[in-house]
């Protein structure tokens, strides 16, 4: 049946006598397409109702034609009572059409759930929490699958346990836009036997927390490949109680093995050796889930551009992490006007001049040598704008 309504929607059939509007048009080409289907047979209440859902989604939610039809696999009504309910409490709690659209397309069953008894509840419960308006909606927007949880059973357990563990380390637990997809991982099987794993390993539950407030979905695994994980951090000789130990789970944890060959293959090309790929690793986790490009970007303009040693960045990894057209370049830009009037040594201060914060950057770099080389900071900031353009 469907196959027909796609059809039109792709092909334009019947254009010029469709009106204009994009959603009044999907409406009318379903009622043709609907009209057409009809005469050769009759149609069975399932297709009517994924029709109704399919232009429900597309002129309320404002989903692609393709999107809805593939959301009205899982979602079926065909009746606009309940979700409609929906769309006006979370209207009327703030949230604007474009956030609401955003949660049913992430997560569509939300147009099948009781206002009062499953979405109230738990807005009510964050707000009560005391975070802020803002965090709230992030909560929300950024995972929606969140009110699919049980408020009693998964939600406020899991919410008592991680603010007790933050202010136990004197951390504060005033947002949790990070921590909102914690909410979606069952405490009891999943993140407590995950942090129990790590305090054996002996991470102290300071670098527990920081994992928790910064990449919470690490722990959001089962627990046998999670310790295996674990146990090869320990294995490449990394201590527990640094934050490289945890840095380094979450790398490993986001990578296969084949992703792994291949960033070693890559940083081969640049003339590291396998051991110095680890030990650039151990310096720095990042730089093994950098893309294959940016590392190929960085390397190839501090070295065949900009004339450094590959060691350079071997001793300081961090490098690769930064934006090359954002910092690199328009630092390094500064650099060479510093090394040609002889203020600097080449190779010296490299690394400080790229990490350093733009304010002290400024400082050390820039304003103190305004009156050696003129327009300097003219040069810098052309160069910034020219990494926004």
């Amino acid at each position: 049946m469907f196959n027909s309504v796609y059809r039109v929607l792709l092909h334009g059939i019947g254009r010029s006598s469709i009106s204009q509007n994009p959603r009044s048009r999907i409406v009318q080409l379903s009622s043709f397409a609907s009209a057409a289907a009809n005469k050769s047979k009759p149609r069975s209440r399932n297709e009517n109702q994924e029709n109704f859902t399919v232009n429900y989604l597309i002129n309320t939610c404002g989903f692609s034609p393709e999107k809805a039809l593939s959301a009205s696999k899982y979602v079926h009504f065909d009746s606009t009572e309940k979700p409609d309910l929906v769309i006006a409490l979370l209207k009327s709690h703030g949230f604007t059409t474009e956030q609401i659209e955003l949660m049913v397309k992430r997560f569509p069953s939300i147009l099948l759930c009781d206002p009062e008894k499953t979405v109230l509840p738990k807005i009510e419960f964050f707000r009560s929490s005391g975070m802020s308006e803002r965090d709230v909606l992030s909560i929300f927007c950024g995972t929606p699958n969140i009110f699919k949880m049980s408020l009693e059973k998964q939600i406020i357990p899991s919410y008592n346990y991680i603010k007790s563990l933050f202010e136990s380390n004197g951390k504060s637990f005033v947002s949790m836009k990070r921590l909102a997809e914690i909410f979606c991982c069952d405490l009891q099987s999943r993140l407590l036997p995950n942090i129990e794993v790590l305090r054996e390993a002996g991470v102290p539950e300071s670098k527990i927390v920081v994992l928790l407030q910064y990449q919470p979905r690490v722990l959001m695994v089962g627990r046998e490949r999670f310790r295996k994980v674990v146990e090869e951090v320990k294995e490449l000789g990394i201590r527990p109680s640094c934050l490289s130990f945890i840095l380094a789970v979450q790398a490993f944890r986001a990578m296969n093995k084949s992703t792994w060959e291949k960033k070693v293959a890559l940083y081969k090309k640049w003339g590291w050796s396998e051991d110095e790929i680890i030990l650039a690793f151990k310096k720095h986790p990042y730089c093994m889930m950098i893309s294959a490009d940016k590392i190929t970007a960085v390397m190839d303009f501090l070295i065949n551009k900009m004339g450094f040693e590959s060691s350079v960045v071997l001793h300081r990894p961090a490098l690769l992490s930064y934006s090359l057209e954002k910092r690199i370049i328009p630092r390094c830009s500064v650099y060479k006007v510093l090394l040609e009037n002889g203020l600097i040594d080449k190779g010296k201060l490299l690394v400080l001049l790229v990490e350093k914060t733009e304010q002290k950057f400024l400082q050390r770099f820039v304003q103190r040598y305004e009156g050696e080389a003129p327009g300097l900071l003219n040069l810098y900031e052309k160069e910034l704008a020219l990494s926004r353009s």
